[in-house]
């Protein structure tokens, strides 16, 4: 029986609905090659239950898991690795070097979120971080190619977002796991001009400098498709990377002109607000106001980015 939090996308890769915040939000991908798998990303501690019934459903047990990947050590894409990794005899953990020792000792992530988000947020929407033992934890590098029963995953370092990220491609479909690299894509907003996305900015370390040249590796494979953690596959690469540095200059270009506002976070939402309202206009939205709404944490979170820039001595 079908999951209804699980997809089929096909070539052996499933994507699974997380729960986090709500539907079509988050994603934990689900690899499956030769009767052996990979999960990329896993959302909160959460997401685990689900994880572990779609592995049950499509037939496999838990040693047949041999890697866990997070894009980064972000809560909503890492959160549930310790406490999944339990459950998973065989894996290891294939994690970008910057954030290796978050997934061993998980403690300053933990306090780091605390700081955005506040002691009830953190334990309603992530609760006790789990760390992973040392030996099971594998720092990954830029070009490494790892076989999933044969199924080459590579590596590349993909800074922008964040310096603890890497995104991983599948030559099997021509396609980049982009974490939060590639932006957000809300089903929520598909029309016929088909997706719309658009850059994050999260606290701490947004680089726009680096976030484009990262955009740019990712556009030298020539792919097909992206698989985005926000949320799910999408297709039409060239014109969602023109929208995604479109819009990356558009937020810097904001924050540049509002760096030393009376109430400036204020001001970065409400820009933020009207530069996004604008573009989903142009894609055929019709419900702005309620698209706006669903966009409120984006525009929160986007808001502090570009303010952690903003006053980065060395930019």
């Amino acid at each position: 029986m079908a999951l209804p939090f699980v997809q089929a996308l096909g070539d052996g890769l499933h994507v699974i609905d997380t729960g986090f915040h709500r539907p079509l939000f988050d994603a934990s991908f689900l690899m499956i090659e030769g009767g052996r798998a990979a999960f990329i990303d896993t959302g909160t501690n959460f997401a685990v239950p689900r994880l572990l019934q779609a592995l049950d459903d499509l037939g496999l047990a838990p040693d047949a898991v041999d890697y866990v990947i997070p894009t980064h050590v972000h809560l909503d894409h890492a959160g549930g690795v310790g406490l999944l990794m339990q459950s998973l005899p065989q894996a290891s953990v294939l994690v970008h070097p910057r954030g290796a020792r978050h997934m061993i000792d998980p403690s300053a992530l933990y306090e780091g979120a605390l700081a955005v988000y506040g002691a009830e947020e953190m334990q309603r929407a992530y609760g006790k971080l789990i760390g992973v033992d040392a030996a099971r934890v594998r720092a990954t590098s830029d070009g490494l190619v790892v076989g999933l029963a044969g199924r080459p995953l590579r590596f590349i370092d993909t800074p922008g977002h964040a310096r603890h990220h890497h995104c991983i491609w599948d030559e099997r479909t021509r396609g980049w796991f982009t974490g939060d690299t590639f932006g957000l894509s809300y089903r929520d907003f598909d029309t016929t001009n088909g997706a719309w996305l658009l850059p994050t900015s999260t606290p701490v370390q947004f680089d726009p400098p680096a976030l484009r040249h990262s955009v740019q590796r990712l556009l030298q494979a020539e792919p097909q498709c992206m698989y985005l953690t926000h949320y799910g596959r999408v297709d039409d690469v060239r014109r969602l990377a023109g929208l995604l540095l479109d819009q990356l200059d558009e937020m810097v270009a904001l924050g540049l002109r509002l760096r030393d506002a009376p109430d400036r976070h204020q001001a970065l939402k409400a820009g933020m607000r009207e530069l996004f309202a604008a573009r989903l206009r142009q894609h055929g939205v019709e419900d702005v106001a309620a698209g706006l709404e669903l966009l409120a944490l984006d525009v929160e979170l986007n808001a502090q980015g570009l303010a952690v820039w903003l006053d980065r001595p060395e930019r």
